[in-house]
């Protein structure tokens, strides 16, 4: 039974959200952000960047401080309040291709540490920790982990009853997509709404492993520290935004490769027909249509990858994942790669932002072979996670990308 509440956010008035609200501060370049710094006073990135025009490098220990007086700074000065009632707060965000909508909650680290809340991605310990003490010194979320659940009738004519409101937030952001937010404070939506997700085994962690992660880790340190805790404290949940799985986008990451471990191109291919039915396009672009399809470009041609299925065997969930065959069948056997994280041999680009690199990058001489892979779907992520798997990096590239300062959560 997933638990998912109403929270009290902190966030900007109405006509002051274009201005704070940002895109993820990993998103933007160091031209972009400096922009975004000189000219706008009411950027959410002056919390998150508050070094920005430091001289001197600083900890991080240093910086998390920085942020956190950045962060009362503006609470002080009235550009972030905090709502009086716990608020659901459905949000909506519309692009030229897809039109996303889903609710922002408070979700349980109980149910994260029970697989009540579903992983399908490892994640990195120094990272986790670097996070959780982050968490601890800032005192807030600025942007929600994004998790899916099974399509809902009642959820959804909740989300669609408020959609034909008034909406609390209405704006454009510089990059042409319109965000809308509605509050939900009625105490029967409100219930509803928590009794749908109660009644669900398992909801599943579609981006942000690492985040909800290190709040389980807070959520840990900040109850053996304190000798009156009762499970309803605000650490013990996480900011989450929850949307039905056929509203989940998800494409695929192209991986570029620098070298052909020692192999001509001749040999290469020979190695590769043991695995696949290969044929030369020329400069024919070719997309993967289906699963265990792929695309190559290598020399100035595109090839196409056909899996012969009768050598590569199905074991599981993750071994019919693409990502994880091309590991299994070229990147690691063919092509030398163990390390798919950290191999400073291979490179990953999403592949609806690159789709032209596959050729490009190969063709400026940065690499050497280049791959498109079919996009994983919903059901491979929950049938990964509900077998207690985990998918290789970059598997997945997974929509909407979320604001970071809509909405706060303090804890």
């Amino acid at each position: 039974m997933a638990t998912v509440k109403p929270f009290r956010a902190v966030r900007a008035q109405r006509d002051k959200i274009a201005l704070v609200s940002s895109r993820s501060y990993e998103s933007y370049t160091d031209a972009e952000l400096g922009a975004q710094l000189e000219f706008n006073p009411l950027s959410f990135l002056h919390i998150i960047s508050p070094s920005y025009k430091s001289q001197h490098e600083t900890s991080a220990e240093e910086r998390f401080s920085m942020i956190r007086s950045r962060y009362i700074e503006f609470k002080e000065n009235n550009l972030l309040t905090k709502d009086e009632k716990p608020t659901f707060y459905i949000y909506k965000k519309v692009t030229k291709e897809t039109t996303f909508c889903g609710i922002i909650a408070a979700t349980s680290s109980e149910d994260y540490q029970n697989d009540i809340i579903k992983k399908h991605e490892e994640t990195i310990h120094s990272r986790e920790v670097l996070f959780e003490k982050y968490l601890k010194t800032v005192g807030f979320n600025a942007e929600p982990v994004l998790l899916t659940y099974p399509d809902n009738s009642i959820i959804e004519n909740i989300l669609l009853k408020y959609q034909e409101q008034r909406a609390e937030y209405e704006f454009t952001s510089r990059d042409m997509k319109s965000h809308y937010v509605w509050l939900v404070t009625d105490a029967n939506d409100i219930s509803t709404i928590s009794d749908e997700f109660e009644k669900m085994n398992a909801i599943y962690i579609a981006d942000g492993h690492h985040r909800s992660a290190s709040s389980s880790l807070l959520t840990k340190d900040l109850k053996l520290s304190n000798s009156n805790h009762n499970g309803s404290e605000d650490y013990n949940f996480f900011m989450s935004y929850l949307i039905p799985e056929s509203n989940l986008k998800i494409s695929s990451f192209n991986r570029f490769v620098k070298d052909l471990n020692g192999l001509t191109k001749e040999q290469f291919l020979v190695k590769l027909d043991e695995w696949f039915s290969v044929t030369n396009l020329g400069q024919q672009l070719y997309n993967p249509s289906k699963k265990h399809h792929f695309s190559m470009y290598l020399d100035g041609e595109f090839y196409s990858l056909y899996l012969r299925k009768t050598i590569y065997k199905i074991k599981n969930a993750l071994s019919d994942l693409d990502a994880q065959l091309l590991y299994d069948t070229i990147l690691h056997p063919i092509l030398g790669i163990d390390d798919l994280r950290n191999s400073d041999k291979l490179k990953y680009k999403p592949a609806k932002i690159a789709e032209i690199d596959l050729k490009t990058e190969v063709d400026s001489g940065k690499f050497k072979v280049s791959f498109g892979l079919y996009p994983a779907t919903v059901a491979q992520l929950k049938a990964i996670a509900d077998a207690n798997l985990k998918m290789p990096p970059k598997s997945t590239y997974i929509e909407p990308k979320l604001r970071s300062g809509l909405t706060l959560y303090e804890f």
